[in-house]
């Protein structure tokens, strides 16, 4: 993609999604990596929201996560709806990838994974992208053994392809690389014109619980969530963003834990009409009895998630299917989202450069570009786009359940995406918020 605008001001864009959960070496690694080489005008990030992938909240919210990119070299940070943060791999890229080549402006696309190794991932996500009757006999034929998806696939491209890659079952079974070859799956079947490549993760897997330089977004969440003692995580973590989560800590508003929802989510499925539930995105095959009568006999979330499970039905799975229902995401919403792919470009935050991307944004792409707090609501008010306006609902709402998880209860405020801008990240490295 040519991202040249009048002067040069804009020569290549580096796009990068992620969720910064919170900001840690990796993070910064993947930065300054993926700038190795490169002569980039900028780099702009699509990160989710308050709610995560996995189905759990964020550690802190979206605006604090947005500073601490800044902070470590991202331009422009913008939010990823919540439709397609909190969907399976394949919907997460989709609308990440949509949303960077929608903005006009982005050329590039860094992804980090385990591979390391971008030939290898491109020849495994071509078959998947392509589907062709080989594929599609080995996978229905795992499915039907009982296998949830993502094994039904990875033991499907073995099949096709084990003997040309040594440990292809590792590979395939790797966080990073999963969301990787999702990443490359969606560029070729949508014929997106950005350009890959991918640095190899470093230090600790996904899951590892082992606190070090470069410690997994998991294991720093882990240890704050049951310590709250900062300074076992100050190797693993940029100077400025354990200060900014110092600062939310001492605030009253981190860390967050979705298990506080435990309450909310049993009234609503204990509650909410089977017929509704029925229409829930992903509930099929019955599921909605068995989530009934899971709600009826539990007592927490753990109780619930363990109820609901099956060979079938992970629990990451379980958890945004949760969140669906909290949120009454039903299926041909869902339909109609994909349809249309993202439609508003929310800037959570940005630099002097970014700045320059942020004009490129206006002047150049369809999207409607949310630059305050106040283009927000008004946004959410217009009945013009009805899709749109469910769209970024989601958001709002989304929000709104976030800030009543706060530790203090004097910060569980509502509309907080209607009051609050985009932090500006100076030349000086101080922030400042335009007015609402």
């Amino acid at each position: 993609m040519d991202t040249k605008s009048k002067g040069d001001i804009l020569t290549s864009v580096l796009g990068i999604i992620a969720e910064f959960n919170p900001f840690h070496n990796g993070h910064l690694h993947l930065i300054k990596t993926a700038r190795k080489g490169h002569d980039f005008s900028g780099i702009v990030c699509v990160m989710s929201g308050n709610f995560m992938q996995r189905g759990d909240a964020a550690l802190c919210n979206k605006w604090v996560r947005a500073r601490m990119a800044l902070q470590a070299g991202a331009d422009l940070v913008i939010e990823l709806p919540f439709c397609f943060a909190v969907r399976s791999a394949y919907f997460f890229a989709r609308g990440s990838i949509e949303l960077l080549y929608r903005t006009t402006a982005v050329s590039h696309l860094a992804f980090g994974s385990e591979s390391g190794n971008l030939e290898e991932l491109q020849s495994i996500s071509t078959i998947i992208a392509r589907e062709n009757d080989e594929y599609k006999k080995y996978l229905k034929h795992h499915l039907s053994q009982g296998l949830n998806f993502p094994v039904a696939r990875a033991r499907t491209i073995q099949a096709i392809i084990g003997k040309h890659i040594p440990n292809l079952d590792h590979v395939l079974m790797q966080p990073n690389n999963i969301l990787a070859l999702e990443y490359l799956r969606v560029l070729e079947q949508e014929s997106i014109p950005l350009q890959p490549f991918t640095v190899i993760r470093k230090g600790s897997s996904y899951n590892s619980m082992e606190l070090s330089p470069y410690a997994s977004a998991s294991a720093i969440r882990s240890t704050i969530l049951s310590t709250c003692d900062t300074s076992l995580i100050e190797n693993s973590m940029p100077p400025g963003s354990l200060a900014l989560l110092k600062q939310e800590i001492f605030a009253g508003r981190a860390p967050v834990t979705i298990d506080d929802l435990q309450q909310s989510i049993l009234v609503k499925l204990r509650t909410m009409p089977l017929e509704k539930l029925r229409q829930i995105y992903e509930v099929s095959e019955g599921l909605e009895y068995r989530i009934r009568k899971a709600a009826i006999s539990s007592g927490s979330l753990a109780e619930l998630r363990q109820l609901i499970k099956t060979k079938r039905y992970s629990q990451t799975r379980i958890n945004r299917l949760l969140l669906y229902s909290l949120l009454d995401m039903e299926k041909e919403q869902i339909k109609s989202f994909d349809q249309h792919g993202p439609l508003y470009l929310h800037i959570l935050g940005l630099s002097t450069k970014g700045q320059k991307i942020l004009q490129t944004l206006k002047n150049k792409s369809n999207l409607q570009v949310l630059n305050r707090g106040s283009e927000v609501k008004k946004l959410c008010q217009d009945k013009s786009n009805p899709t749109l306006q469910a769209m970024l609902g989601l958001d709002v709402r989304a929000t709104d359940i976030y800030s009543l998880l706060y530790p203090a209860v004097s910060a569980r405020h509502g509309s907080l995406d209607y009051t609050t801008s985009p932090w500006i990240c100076g030349e000086d490295s101080t922030f400042r918020t335009p007015q609402s």
